[in-house]
């Protein structure tokens, strides 16, 4: 529960402001069609996070306790630092619905969420804790309590949400995690 718990935590906070919940609100703006662009927003992170979280526990074999505790302890105050960092989407790169709005929704946003914050905060995460289904179903649920309102609710209220406060919670959530790994806490991979 506690892979879940932080992980949607983590995540949610990490995508308010993110290049991929700026995609949502430019695919909510263009298209106006809510239900299939948050079941596209659901698949694309669905695979993506289920990809990151394969290879967070391909990691987790791959290396030993002492070097894993010290990847993951300097990843998290990493993501911590590129938190802080605001993400931006070009306007004028806003997807056409040539194959309609959800298979447009799964590809873009697919696509923009590889390398991005919360993807590699799953590869984090997933090597972090021992269950990679509970890493991954909490990313998952973390990037929809940020997108489906974004979806629904659009910028008019991204507007009065302070990113600032937000991101400044997030990142200090992973420096926290960061540097409780590299003290040993939660010897969940052997430290």
């Amino acid at each position: 529960m506690e892979a879940f718990l932080l992980s949607t935590g983590i995540v949610a906070l990490a995508e308010i402001g993110d290049k991929t919940q700026l995609l949502a609100f430019c695919l909510a703006a263009q298209f106006r069609r809510p239900i299939p662009i948050v079941l596209g927003i659901f698949t694309a992170t669905v695979a993506n996070h289920a990809f990151a979280g394969a290879v967070g526990s391909w990691i987790t074999g791959l290396l030993g306790p002492d070097v894993l505790r010290w990847v993951l302890g300097l990843s998290f105050l990493a993501m911590a630092a590129w938190i802080l960092v605001p993400d931006e989407i070009d306007e004028d790169e806003q997807p056409a619905a040539k194959y309609g709005v959800f298979v447009t929704t799964v590809i873009a946003f697919f696509l923009a969420e590889m390398g991005d914050k919360t993807q590699i905060a799953t590869v984090a995460l997933a090597a972090r804790f021992d269950s990679l289904l509970a890493v991954v179903a909490g990313t998952t649920f973390g990037m929809m309590l940020a997108n489906v309102p974004a979806v629904y609710l659009g910028k008019s209220v991204a507007a009065k949400i302070p990113l600032k406060l937000v991101h400044g919670v997030a990142a200090a959530i992973f420096a926290a995690i960061g540097i409780a790994t590299l003290l040993g806490a939660g010897s969940s991979f052997g430290v």
